[in-house]
């Protein structure tokens, strides 16, 4: 969840473009957000650890000008990758994963 006086996403006028924003967590008191147009090489980043701690996805659309928390669908996401892959959920995405399944 954005913390009081964090600005929620605009979502900009444009070309029809999905894109999709991480929040990440660097420390107790800050956020940064990335933005990404891949959802899977975004998921891919999650699995191959390139976030510090991730609290949500947010995907935004730039035409149809809507805005939703798909962070429960990436958490479903990177625990099918890992059971593709074979492999056990990290311990860095354990806190992310449970707090959107």
């Amino acid at each position: 969840m954005l913390e009081a006086g964090v600005p929620i996403p605009v979502v900009p006028y444009g070309a029809d473009q999905t894109l999709f924003v991480v929040i990440d967590r660097l420390d107790r008191t800050t956020e940064i957000r990335i933005e990404r147009s891949d959802l899977e090489a975004t998921i891919g980043e999650f699995v191959a650890g390139c976030f510090n701690d991730p609290v949500k996805v947010i995907s935004f659309n730039t035409l149809e000008h809507w805005v939703k928390d798909i962070s429960t669908d990436v958490a479903g996401a990177i625990k099918a990758r890992c059971d593709i892959y074979g492999i056990e959920l990290p311990d860095y995405l354990s806190d992310f994963v449970e707090s959107h399944s």
